[in-house]
């Protein structure tokens, strides 16, 4: 526990351009909207960085008014332990925790991982996101990827078979998983289960809706399946264990990084497999995942991969294999 700090708070909404256009089972985007959250004492400044949700009820504006009804308990030191109760999880409350503990790195000379008590970050390969399309679009666009080592595919319900077949024709020799969006049903999951194992992928995001997902508990699972929408804190774990091999621990959902590390610790000590992702975001959203991805089993950080540009100071990506922050960045 820090003593507490008088902070002043400035909140934004920024439009980010994605290359081409993004499309998963919900539908297409062209830019990514963010929101960031600074901190500051008048010396030093902390960011960090969300993507509001809709699937979740999240809007832009809604998140930065958020933020800002958060200005005068900033102003009263309220601290990053504080921050965990005075908001809910979600995309608002993670831009202000992951800006608070860059505001602790900077005042303190360390990097956050060393007031974490935690091991310096080291590079880690990333999944490389193909979006949703015909199987001749995605093949496509697997092809001019296929030299990657971990491929993510985004699925959306019907015509999934072809698609993952048509992938996997395209790039023979990448490791591949999949993320359904909860498009599949009852009545097809096992089928397109069956598909996946045949084209060799190793784990499958979400197959079922939140909340619908009781079949996951009785259905042969020939891979892991992973939990994502259906997870959100460490209050939704326990009831996952017989449907789930694996859980998703994204930034936005945890509501930053302090929840995401105890949520990681929680998971494995319920056996639960570890995948770190994100949202279509810059860099600034992707440093503070780096810690939570250090001990995971898939890292899916390629957000800024996705960008036109990404902000300065980004994060170092050679090929798919990413760079911990620098501190210019965050942290």
């Amino acid at each position: 526990m820090t003593s507490a700090t008088s902070l002043a708070l400035s909140v934004r909404i920024e439009r980010w351009p994605i290359a081409g256009s993004f499309t998963i089972a919900r539908g297409a985007k062209t830019e990514a909207v963010v929101v960031v959250a600074e901190v500051s004492d008048g010396v030093h400044v902390g960011r960090g960085e969300c993507v509001p949700y809709p699937r979740y009820g999240e809007t832009p504006e809604a998140t930065e008014a958020a933020l800002r009804a958060m200005s005068s308990a900033l102003m009263r030191g309220m601290n990053i332990e504080a921050l965990q109760a005075a908001m809910p999880a979600g995309a608002a409350r993670n831009a202000l925790d992951c800006a608070l503990w860059d505001h602790r790195a900077k005042t303190s000379g360390a990097r956050v991982w060393e007031l974490l008590k935690r091991g310096e970050p080291k590079p880690l390969t990333t999944a490389y996101t193909i979006s949703l399309g015909t199987p001749e679009a995605m093949a496509e666009a697997t092809a001019s990827a296929a030299h990657r080592p971990l491929l993510k595919i985004k699925l959306g319900g019907d015509g999934d078979e072809q698609r993952i077949a048509a992938v996997r024709r395209a790039a023979p020799t990448a490791e591949l998983i999949v993320d359904a969006n909860e498009s599949w049903r009852n009545d097809n999951i096992a089928r397109n289960l069956d598909a996946c194992a045949d084209a060799g992928v190793t784990l499958v995001e979400q197959p079922l809706p939140a909340g619908e997902d009781a079949a996951l508990a009785t259905v042969r699972r020939p891979i892991a399946v992973c939990a994502d929408e259906s997870v959100h804190d460490r209050a939704s774990l326990a009831e996952l264990r017989d449907r789930y091999d694996a859980i998703n621990i994204k930034l936005d959902k945890t509501g930053g990084l302090t929840e995401a590390l105890a949520l990681a610790d929680a998971a494995r000590a319920l056996r639960f497999e570890i995948m770190v992702g994100c949202m279509v975001s810059t860099s600034l959203a992707m440093a503070p995942a780096m810690l939570v991805a250090q001990a995971a089993c898939v890292v899916d950080l390629d957000g800024p991969l996705l960008l036109a540009r990404d902000r300065d100071h980004g994060l170092r990506y050679d090929g798919s294999e990413v760079h911990p922050p620098s501190a210019e960045l965050w942290g």
